[in-house]
C-alpha cells in the first residue's frame, strides 16, 4: 500500500500512546484518520490537539471488548468517508494480576482476552469485509508485543498470552487474505524495542465494573517506575522507543508490504533465536524473561 494521500486510516487505542503516536503520522501523510478510544475524555483531547495542527482527524467513542461498539465505529467511518483503507487495531491493556498463574482471578483473563484478542477479532470481522468489497489497496496493522509474541515475561502471563496470540491471528488474516486474492496485507507490530511510556501500565482505570477484581490486590498496581526500577536492578539498561518512532516503523512497513513490523534489535534476535533453538533442539524453556529487555 504505497499512497497514503487522500486514504481513510482506523486507529484504536487511539488517544494516547502509540495509537495516538499513529494517527497523528497518517494524518501528517495526508491521510483521513478516525481514532476510536473507550476513554471519551483523553479521546477528546487528542482529536482536538491533532485538529488544530490542521489535521483531518475523527474521534469516535469505541469499546473494542464490544462489537456492536466496533460495527458501530465501521458505520461512522463508513457514512463520513466512503471507505477504509489502514485498520490498525492497536487497542490493548494489561490486566493487573498478581502471583502464581493458576492463582489468577478468571476475570483477568476475561478481561485481558475481551480486549486484547477479541478486540481485534472485532475488528476484523467488522472492517475487514468492507475493506475487501471496495476494491481497493489496503492494509490490516494487528499491534502485538514482543511480551508473548518473542519471549514471554514469566509474571504476566493474561498479556503474554494474549499478545502471543494476536500474531498466530494475523498470521492466519494474512494468508487466507492472499488465498483470497485481496488487495488488502497484513502485518503485526512490535512495538519497541524498548520501553515506552504509554498509558497500559495504567489500564486498570478502564476496567468494566462486570469485570471487576474478586479481592484486592496485596500489592499496588505496578507503574512504569516500579518496571525500571525492576530492570535496574536486574542490571538491564533502560532504553526508550517513543511512540513516534513506532509510528514511523508502521508507515514503513505498510509501504513495503512487511508482514513483520519489527524494529532490528540485537537483543530482541537473541530472545528469537534461544526460542528457535529450544523448539529445534526440543530442549526445556531457559529464555523466559523476569523483566523487560
Amino acid at each position: 500500500m504505497q499512497e497514503l494521500a487522500g486514504r481513510v486510516a482506523v486507529v484504536t487505542g487511539g488517544a494516547g500512546g502509540i495509537g495516538r503516536a499513529m494517527g497523528e503520522r497518517f494524518a501528517r501523510e495526508g491521510m483521513k484518520v478516525v481514532l476510536a478510544d473507550v476513554e471519551p475524555g483523553a479521546l477528546k483531547a487528542a482529536e482536538g490537539e491533532l485538529r488544530s495542527s490542521g489535521m483531518d482527524v475523527t474521534g469516535v467513542v469505541c469499546d473494542v471488548a464490544d462489537y456492536g461498539s466496533v460495527e458501530g465505529l465501521r458505520d461512522a467511518v463508513l457514512e463520513q468517508h466512503g471507505a477504509v483503507h489502514l485498520l490498525c487495531n492497536n487497542a490493548g491493556i494489561g490486566a493487573g494480576a498478581e502471583g502464581a498463574l493458576w492463582e489468577h482471578e478468571l476475570n483477568d483473563w476475561r478481561w485481558a482476552f475481551n480486549v486484547n484478542v477479541y478486540g481485534i477479532i472485532h475488528g476484523i470481522n467488522a472492517f475487514v469485509p468492507a475493506m475487501v468489497a471496495g476494491g481497493d489497496e489496503g492494509h490490516v496493522v494487528n499491534t502485538s508485543s514482543g511480551n508473548g509474541g518473542v519471549s514471554p515475561l514469566r509474571g504476566t502471563p493474561q498479556y503474554a498470552v494474549t499478545k502471543a496470540a494476536v500474531v498466530t491471528l494475523t498470521e492466519c488474516l494474512y494468508a487466507q487474505l492472499q488465498d483470497a486474492g485481496s488487495r488488502i496485507g497484513a502485518s503485526v507490530l512490535f512495538p519497541g524495542p524498548n520501553m515506552l511510556r504509554t498509558g497500559i501500565f495504567s489500564s486498570w482505570r478502564v476496567r468494566p465494573p462486570g469485570l471487576a477484581k474478586e479481592r484486592p490486590r496485596s500489592t499496588p498496581y505496578p507503574t512504569i517506575e516500579d518496571i525500571e526500577a525492576q530492570m535496574a536492578a536486574a542490571g538491564v539498561a533502560v532504553n526508550y522507543t517513543e511512540p513516534a518512532e513506532v509510528a514511523d516503523q508502521v508507515v514503513t512497513g505498510v509501504r513495503a508490504g512487511n508482514f513483520w513490523i519489527l524494529a532490528p534489535s540485537p537483543s530482541t534476535d537473541v530472545q528469537i533465536q534461544a526460542r528457535a533453538d529450544s523448539m529445534l533442539e526440543r530442549s526445556n524453556p531457559t529464555y523466559l524473561r523476569e523483566v523487560p529487555g
